[in-house]
């Protein structure tokens, strides 16, 4: 039997909670120095904002829209050994209000890479299978090099400089290198887009892009966040809904922590639950990558020793015939190193 790599998920990702107040103060209980943070508030209508590494503190981008890269000096301020500092900024540190921060691992640090036709700047952890990718744009066909030793079964990319770019995102479970989705809208898989990734699928340097403005713009600036399957930990596949209570069961080799869901034979938004906000089953907790909604409660996905399975007949995540893609990451590995297994909930 293969065993995962990672025995502790919750060293390179892992969900807090926590209340604002309006006031500096520090996160902590990550367990790690995130370079990736993507804050949302539960218990109000705000954004969904995420930072980064390569980009830096105070550098907030939105995933529920199109505007540009913003400089938000009392947004998250600093990234730390055990979590990262906010500032009285409302839409991570909103008083009284109720937030959630998911956070990856990936280097602690930057490094230049060449093994693309443009150079980048990458931020990237082969363990885990995560990279921080930022680029200046060309304009023409190109290579980029991801640092992950292996070909990505996602990448989520944005123009930093835009006020109107899309979050394009790849996936592996799409028709074709040229179909795309949105992150920051509700539609389903997008062809005719071979101007995106350049009809190309990543390989284990490099991904590709086209000549399309939102990726790959003449002097523009870019980041891609992209991710590797890796066995016990990551898991980027699909399923078939039924519309029934008794849904699918999705196997995923471990305990998820966090689970994304998203039809992509039809429209739906980007349906997030996670293990913070869902400590029990069912888990019916969900937020939206797309929209800045309140956190919605009864559209049960149980999160189980080796998988989830879906519990509500929502079209959102579970209308019969249509496909759906899921990205999800672990709280246990179903076998760890060591031969124990993680535990039901």
């Amino acid at each position: 039997m293969a065993y995962t790599d990672i025995d502790k998920s919750d060293d390179y990702f892992n969900t807090v909670l926590y209340t604002g107040n309006e006031s500096s103060r520090s996160i902590t209980g990550v367990n790690f120095q995130p370079d990736w943070v993507w804050i949302k508030c539960r218990s109000a209508s705000n954004a969904n904002v995420v930072y980064d590494i390569n980009r830096g503190a105070t550098k907030e981008l939105r995933t529920n829209g199109t505007i540009a890269e913003a400089t938000e000096t009392a947004g998250l301020t600093s990234f730390n050994s055990d979590g990262f500092s906010l500032g009285n900024r409302g839409e991570v540190n909103q008083n009284g209000q109720t937030f959630v921060s998911w956070n990856w691992l990936a280097a602690n640090g930057t490094a230049s890479n060449s093994d693309g036709s443009i150079t980048s700047t990458v931020s990237a952890n082969q363990t885990s299978g995560f990279s921080v990718v930022t680029t200046t744009g060309t304009g023409s066909n190109a290579t980029i090099g991801h640092g992950l030793g292996a070909a990505p079964a996602m990448i989520i990319g944005k123009r930093r400089d835009s006020g109107s770019s899309e979050w394009r995102v790849y996936n592996k479970n799409l028709s074709s290198a040229s179909h795309i989705l949105f992150l920051n809208t509700d539609g389903g898989e997008q062809s005719g887009n071979s101007a995106t990734w350049n009809n190309t699928a990543p390989t284990s340097s490099v991904f590709s892009v086209g000549t399309s403005g939102d990726v790959n713009a003449s002097s523009g600036t870019f980041v891609f966040y992209c991710f590797v399957e890796k066995k016990g930990f990551s898991k980027f596949g699909k399923y078939t809904g039924n519309s029934s209570s008794d849904g699918p069961f999705v196997y995923t080799g471990f305990k998820p922590a966090y689970v994304v869901q998203k039809a992509i034979s039809g429209g739906g938004s980007w349906a997030i639950y996670d293990n913070g906000r869902n400590p029990f089953n069912g888990a019916g907790k969900r937020l939206f990558a797309n929209n800045g909604d309140t956190e919605s409660d009864g559209e049960v996905t149980d999160l189980l020793s080796n998988g989830f399975k879906i519990r509500n007949t929502g079209s959102g995540q579970n209308q019969n015939g249509t496909t759906y893609m899921y990205m999800a990451f672990a709280e246990n590995p179903f076998v760890t190193s060591t031969g124990i297994p993680g535990t039901a909930r």
